[in-house]
């Protein structure tokens, strides 16, 4: 896979609210969750759970392994740091910009408590 089709991937999955949901668990927990406690509080079937960690999985952002009956997920890192990566090489046009708009919002707060006293 190349790094277009994998940052696609990386993208993709991280439009899902469950899946951010999912992710910020998986934050939290230093040694990872199993399946079930990843499927605990999301209003969701256990088997759309599965689907959405197969997206994640693939997406490189997890990893799983199965001791017994339980399968347990971890934060994989690398994938989240790609895509960094990438949004870094444009936050020059962004950050500009609201670099301006801050400037604009303080003159209007300042213009306003003028106005007002």
């Amino acid at each position: 896979m190349n790094r277009t089709e994998k940052l696609n991937r990386i993208f993709g999955a991280l439009t899902d609210p469950s899946r951010r949901a999912i992710l910020a668990r998986l934050e939290r927990a230093a040694e990872g969750a199993s399946v079930s406690d990843l499927a605990e509080p999301l209003a969701i079937t256990l088997p759309a759970v599965m689907k959405h960690l197969d997206i994640l999985d693939d997406a490189g952002l997890i990893t799983r392994t199965k001791s017994g009956r339980v399968v347990t997920v971890k934060l994989s890192p690398a994938s989240m740091r790609a895509a960094m990566a990438w949004l870094r090489r444009y936050e020059r046009f962004w950050s500009a910009s609201l670099d301006r708009l801050t400037i604009y919002a303080e003159a209007k707060e300042a213009a306003a408590r003028k106005d007002g006293k």
